[in-house]
């Protein structure tokens, strides 16, 4: 039995799940893994070393600041194929990668709305749709069993949804493309993959999406309310409400948005003073019928702001 006061402190650190079962943990206090286990519901979860999860976290920020250049690519190469005619497969793919970017959407998998009547983009059914004075409502159970509520006012992707919601066969769900003789359920990888060709071999995921959106709306409302924020602690409650705002959107908690969606380095040169104030004229600015008015000039403010005013990560080991 392991006896070094060392390592036992360690792995009391580790704060290991006592529901974990078939645990190992790794024999190195610098391992980017240190432990697996299989938790109560039998799936398998990782804990990592803290300048391991620091370091891919700057990365998948990094990566996301490369998915912010190609949106105008993604956006112009949609706006296209959404005026196709009928159901063929570009112009639902084309919708469903415009919904990514506009409702802050998982992909959804067949898995979860199977077992766990959990829903995402490709997994929505048509009764999860509502449509109304020019406005496409999604309401449905999502992660974790939390309620989401979308709605989309772009004519485009109303008038899409609509002949999705509304054509006569082809099955309960809402995404699917007539491909002669017969209708298909659009996947998840059919989606990513349309993703990557139209990002021209970037690879791009509905979590980019997320995180992009949720770093540019913590990024908006962070610069609003600089004028009022005098005081660490007023800075305290700004940076709270921001996040709390950001995960109304996206439908977590604050502690995961923040955690997981929204780029530190936005907090960071908030409480440095640095923010996007400048950009906020340009709001809504350029922006077409429907679509948020933090797009275009908005985006491009809170992208050269993390490019260029960014602070310095930790020093690699």
């Amino acid at each position: 039995p392991l006896r070094d006061p060392a390592h036992l402190e360690r792995i009391k650190g580790l704060v290991i799940p006592p529901a974990w079962r078939d645990v190992w943990i790794c024999p190195l206090p610098n391992g980017h893994l240190q432990a697996v286990g299989t938790d109560a519901a039998g799936r398998r979860q990782y804990l990592y070393h803290p300048r391991f999860r620091a370091e891919q976290e700057r990365a998948k920020h990094e990566h996301v600041l490369e998915v912010a250049e190609v949106l105008p690519r993604l956006r112009e190469r949609t706006a296209v194929e959404l005026t196709g005619r009928g159901l063929r497969r570009d112009r639902v793919l084309a919708t469903g990668a415009s919904l990514l970017d506009l409702g802050f959407f998982r992909i959804g998998g067949d898995r979860y709305a199977n077992e766990n009547r959990s829903y995402g983009l490709t997994t929505l059914l048509r009764e999860h749709v509502g449509i109304r004075r020019g406005v496409v409502t999604f309401s449905y159970p999502a992660k974790h069993g939390q309620w989401q509520e979308q709605a989309v006012a772009a004519p485009e992707i109303l008038r899409t949804v609509t002949a999705l919601k509304r054509r006569r066969s082809g099955g309960d769900r809402l995404f699917a493309y007539w491909d002669r003789p017969a209708w298909r359920n659009v996947s998840g990888e059919e989606v990513n993959a349309y993703l990557r060709e139209v990002a021209g071999g970037v690879e791009l995921t509905a979590k980019d999406f997320r995180t992009w959106h949720a770093t540019v709306l913590a990024a908006v409302a962070l610069a609003v309310s600089q004028p009022a924020a005098r005081t660490e602690t007023a800075r305290r409650r700004a940076i709270g409400r921001a996040v709390r705002e950001v995960a109304a959107h996206l439908g977590n908690t604050p502690a995961v948005c923040r955690a997981s969606y929204i780029n530190p380095a936005v907090i960071e040169l908030y409480e440095e003073g640095v923010t996007v104030a400048g950009a906020l004229e340009d709001l809504g600015r350029g922006v077409g019928e429907g679509l948020p008015a933090t797009r275009g000039p908005i985006e491009r403010a809170v992208s050269e702001m993390l490019r260029t005013s960014r602070p310095p990560g930790p020093a690699r080991p």
